[in-house]
């Protein structure tokens, strides 16, 4: 009889998997479903995985998780961000990146029972040096690292309030919520201001000055995708750095 698996704790669910790229790498390395079995059991000790366990997983009836994850990685040679769909927490991220919490945390410059708990509730609290560190250490983009510390919705409230009233005031909160120098805020924020103050303009000049009906409907479709006018913007260089 097949030992039980360890039960997935409440706070660690599973992270997303690729069971089809599980699949199309244990063949290119012409491995059978048992061979990767037997590598988890005898080089990290998941004693309870078998066949019928990796075939389930690439089936897409089961998926592994995160320790398991790792160790079918190092089974198959590739890095455990390979096997998983897009990565949408912060812990996912790490995982994906094949990095102990120890290793980001002492990156980031945070103590590691502050990680863990900010990872646990996926809400990151770091100042802006230290978010900048783990931006490096987890190769975020910019939007991955303001949506997996939760920061997506007080930033666009803040972009909205920036475009629609002075936006000089809103440079100082938008740069501590993002690891972007102040100056590049800056020149993003002006672009925007003017952007949607021109678009209402023209709005209104087409529209005979018939009102805030006339614009009413380009500026909430502004106001509504406000992140997707931000980051081609904010982002010139790619990785946040």
């Amino acid at each position: 009889m097949q030992p039980s698996q360890p039960s997935q704790s409440p706070h660690q669910p599973t992270p997303p998997f690729n069971f089809p790229a599980a699949r199309r790498l244990r063949e290119a390395l012409g491995m059978a479903h048992g061979h990767v079995a037997y590598g988890m059991r005898a080089s990290y000790g998941l004693t309870y995985i078998t066949a019928d366990t990796i075939a389930a997983w690439e089936r897409g009836l089961a998926a592994p998780s995160s320790a398991e994850l790792t160790a079918l990685a190092a089974t198959l040679w590739c890095a455990p961000g390979e096997l998983m769909g897009a990565a949408r927490t912060l812990r996912e991220h790490r995982i994906a990146r094949g990095l102990a919490p120890e290793d980001v945390a002492r990156q980031a410059g945070v103590e590691i029972q502050a990680y863990l708990r900010m990872e646990e509730t996926n809400s990151w609290r770091g100042n802006e040096r230290q978010s900048a560190a783990l931006s490096r250490a987890l190769g975020l983009s910019l939007p991955d690292f303001v949506t997996v510390t939760g920061r997506s919705e007080p930033l666009a409230e803040l972009l909205r309030s920036a475009v629609t009233t002075r936006w000089q005031g809103y440079v100082r909160p938008v740069a501590k919520l993002l690891p972007v120098e102040r100056r590049h805020v800056e020149d993003v924020l002006r672009q925007m201001h003017d952007d949607y103050q021109s678009r209402m303009a023209r709005t209104l000049s087409w529209g005979g000055g018939a009102g805030p009906d006339a614009s009413g409907e380009a500026g909430r479709d502004y106001l509504e995708r406000i992140l997707d006018h931000f980051w081609p913007l904010v982002r010139g260089g790619g990785q946040a750095s």
